[in-house]
């Protein structure tokens, strides 16, 4: 849809574009076109879309897949797609982080940039196939980022654990109405078996958040002030006089498994 169309659209659902509901919407077709191939939608597949917005995404999705839901927040938008569409689009209307997910084999989103690290997070706890995501280009650094990197992050160990994570595709500000201040990015995830192992993924995952919430601090610094050990057991542990930032996802996992071993009084293994 071009700038001059969606402005129509809008004044018709008396709906003014807000930066708190990430309402960017999507200018250039092709690119749209090129996300859904990026899916790689195979017969039977039922595809997730989180903020069809005015259906940019959704008119190729109906094309192609089995069954396409979409979860839209803003009721106005959730009417107009199901008007336009109808019997071909199963709609949910509420907000992404909270409404029950369904069971879905490829998820597709330009996600919001307001709700991009809960969502994908949330994302990650469910199976899927593939997934392609369009997120501030910043926010795709800290996706892929490496150890030692100042986009290094929390989000970073997260997704490597979970996913295989590729950047497809660079799209600029003026691919968008009203324009963002900040470029896309697009990205595929595809699930995989974790690439090492951890005695306990709830465990891993809540020191991971733990230090990298204070991740210019020694490692030591950080457990210290934990309700993970006492100081005494502090002693053995490696990596104490590095920061999480410095560690790779590997040695954060090892890491996570030692203090685990400690905390609960196992040996070493």
């Amino acid at each position: 849809m071009r700038p001059a169309e969606i402005k129509t659209v809008l004044n018709e659902l008396h709906l003014v574009p807000t930066k708190g509901k990430g309402q960017n919407f999507l200018v250039d077709d092709e690119v749209a076109r090129r996300e859904v191939d990026f899916l790689g939608i195979e017969p039977g597949d039922t595809v997730l879309e989180v903020g069809p917005g005015l259906g940019v995404l959704t008119r190729f999705l109906v094309e192609r897949a089995a069954h396409v839901v979409t979860i839209e927040l803003d009721h106005r938008l959730a009417a107009f797609i199901q008007e336009r569409y109808g019997d071909k689009v199963e709609m949910v209307r509420g907000d992404a982080l909270e409404v029950e997910l369904p069971s879905f084999d490829r998820f597709i989103s330009n996600v919001p940039y307001s709700i991009s690290s809960p969502l994908i997070f949330r994302l990650l706890e469910h199976e899927f196939e593939s997934a392609i995501i369009m997120v501030q280009r910043e926010f795709a650094d800290r996706m892929v980022a490496a150890p030692d990197s100042d986009d290094y992050s929390r989000l970073t160990v997260s997704v490597y654990y979970r996913a295989k994570c590729e950047r497809l595709e660079n799209v600029p500000r003026n691919k968008f109405w009203p324009e963002p201040e900040v470029d896309s990015t697009v990205l595929r995830l595809t699930p995989r078996p974790p690439p090492f192992h951890v005695h306990d993924e709830q465990f891993f995952f809540r020191l991971v958040e733990r230090l990298f919430g204070q991740r210019r601090k020694k490692i030591s610094t950080v457990l210290k002030k934990s309700d993970f050990l006492r100081a005494e057991q502090l002693d053995g542990l490696p990596y104490l006089d590095d920061r999480v930032e410095a560690l790779s996802p590997e040695q954060i996992g090892q890491l996570a498994d030692l203090v685990w071993e400690k905390k609960r009084g196992a040996p070493s293994t």
